[in-house]
């Protein structure tokens, strides 16, 4: 996200849900904060979709703000609902689909 845009979200009270709205076939993200130290992204995910099994080097924090999803870990089924969170440790291989619509903050902390 260019800084332009990020720097509207600086300093005012906003709803992360309201970030932005469900895309029918579509996942859409918004980057939040984006620093050497870590990133904080937004996702809104259409149900039925998903992100394939992959792994991250970091160490990984998921929140669902609304809705319900399928993350796998190392093999492991998960299902969150919103308010809900998982951690994702580094280097496990995981995976994520919508079982409903759902949205979510997902934090990387790199180190």
């Amino acid at each position: 996200m260019e800084q332009k845009k990020l720097a509207k979200l600086e300093g005012q009270a906003i709803r992360l849900v309201d970030l932005a709205d469900y895309q029918e076939g579509s996942v859409v993200s918004r980057t939040i904060i984006d620093k050497k130290t870590g990133t904080v992204t937004f996702f809104a995910f259409a149900e039925g979709q998903g992100l394939s099994e992959h792994t991250a080097p970091f160490d990984a924090l998921v929140y669902l703000l609304e809705g319900e999803a399928e993350i796998v870990i190392s093999g492991k089924a998960i299902h969150l609902k919103g308010g809900e969170m998982v951690i994702m440790p580094a280097n496990h291989p995981h995976a994520l689909k919508a079982t409903k619509n759902f949205k979510m903050i997902l934090t990387m902390i790199r180190s």
